[in-house]
């Protein structure tokens, strides 16, 4: 009597995986699908919505649903943008508004981060300055306005006093937040390798509110652009707020986008420097970048 086998299943078949070499060590990797390797760049998913959004725009106003008097066109305000590059009108408002906000940044930046050095690294400079500062932090600075025509005129000392105000309260509440933040135990660990005060206050508690020196630095340049738009409106001669405020004159919606369009550049390219800042000083510190 004879008893049939039936054949031996094969066995499972495995990943195919392809042996990369990496400084002298085989890494195996698995191999990539047919179709796997394609993605579409960043970038371009991030352009796709503001294109759609112009392409929305440009047929609404071609069709006659937004009238031009409303809002102009993108093909008529990008004539307009040629016209005032064309005849040097934009590059010099341009010059002026950043040379404002320049100055109202340095003399805003350094009275912030010295005020919070000042109450963040001393409970007696905490006692004098954070109460004082907390008070005039709730007072719109915008109200200012009339109190800095008064006091320095209507040229361009009350413009850059009202950046420099707007800049120096976010760099203080965030260099003081960051100061006081700093993990006690460090300090703990810096004081028992013998670091003196200086020590500590150099290379523990100034490190460790960099982070939030950084993020005060990327309010305070909004808030530097926020503050321009109402300075220029003071009795000016020359910025893109000048622009802005001839243009609404005329009714020249144009005009008034184009700089509207120059303000939002020159905050996202102030905010790329910020990014690029933060990369360089704060490499040290980990953080997740998104899935």
């Amino acid at each position: 009597m004879t008893v049939d086998h039936a054949p031996p299943l094969p066995p499972p078949s495995a990943p195919d995986i392809s042996v990369v070499p990496s400084s002298g060590v085989e890494s195996l990797t698995p191999a990539r699908g047919p179709g796997r390797g394609f993605s579409v760049p960043r970038w371009l998913r991030r352009a796709v919505g503001p294109l759609l959004l112009l392409l929305l725009w440009q047929s609404s106003s071609s069709a006659g649903l937004l009238p031009a008097d409303v809002l102009a066109s993108p093909g008529t305000i990008a004539r307009a943008g040629g016209e005032l590059i064309g005849d040097g009108t934009l590059p010099h408002a341009m010059g002026v508004s950043l040379r404002r906000v320049a100055v109202g940044l340095l003399l805003g930046g350094a009275v912030g981060v010295a005020l919070a050095l000042v109450s963040g690294l001393s409970r007696l400079g905490e006692d004098l300055v954070d109460a004082p500062v907390q008070m005039l932090r709730t007072v719109p600075w915008v109200g200012l306005i009339p109190l800095f025509i008064i006091w320095l005129g209507i040229g361009e000392a009350p413009k850059v006093a009202l950046i420099a105000l707007g800049v120096a309260f976010h760099l203080y509440l965030n260099v003081y937040a960051g100061i006081r933040g700093v993990d006690a135990q460090l300090v703990e660990a810096g004081e028992s390798l013998g670091l003196g005060r200086w020590g500590l206050v150099r290379h523990v508690v100034l490190p460790g509110a960099l982070p939030g020196a950084m993020t005060g630095l990327r309010y305070s340049l909004a808030t530097a652009w926020l503050a321009l738009v109402f300075g220029e409106s003071i009795n000016a001669d020359a910025g893109i707020g000048f622009l802005m405020n001839q243009a609404r004159e005329f009714f020249r919606t144009d005009v008034i986008v184009v700089c509207l369009v120059v303000y939002a550049f020159l905050g996202l390219l102030a905010d790329a420097l910020v990014r690029t800042l933060e990369r360089l000083l704060l490499q040290w510190r980990p953080t997740f970048t998104g899935q």
